[in-house]
């Protein structure tokens, strides 16, 4: 027996948090690696960034992990760096924005 899945209503953010889908270069669906979690195989792409007004903190959020996953998990700034960057040794996206040119 299949049972309903209870709807979840979707409310809007509380005025103190600020949501942007583009930070210092990243768009949506934009490739990142995470320093932190230890997931093997794990794949993520840049969601939005948030910033609380009230308090100062800011979160970056991301979509993926293992194969067939798409869950959303939110990271520091410091934690987010560009495809390919951590093996390479460069800096995380909150230190060098990958900002376009022209």
């Amino acid at each position: 027996m299949v049972t309903p899945r209870r709807r979840r209503t979707v409310q809007a953010l509380p005025d103190h948090l600020v949501r942007t889908e583009t930070w210092n270069g990243l768009r949506p669906g934009d490739p990142v690696e995470i320093e932190g979690p230890a997931l093997r195989s794990a794949t993520w792409s840049f969601r939005a960034h948030v910033r609380n007004d009230q308090n100062g903190a800011e979160s970056v959020e991301v979509l993926g992990g293992r194969p067939g996953q798409h869950r959303v998990r939110s990271f520091l700034p410091g934690q987010v760096f560009p495809a390919g960057a951590r093996k390479a040794g460069k800096p995380s996206l909150d230190e060098a924005p990958q900002l376009p040119l022209g």
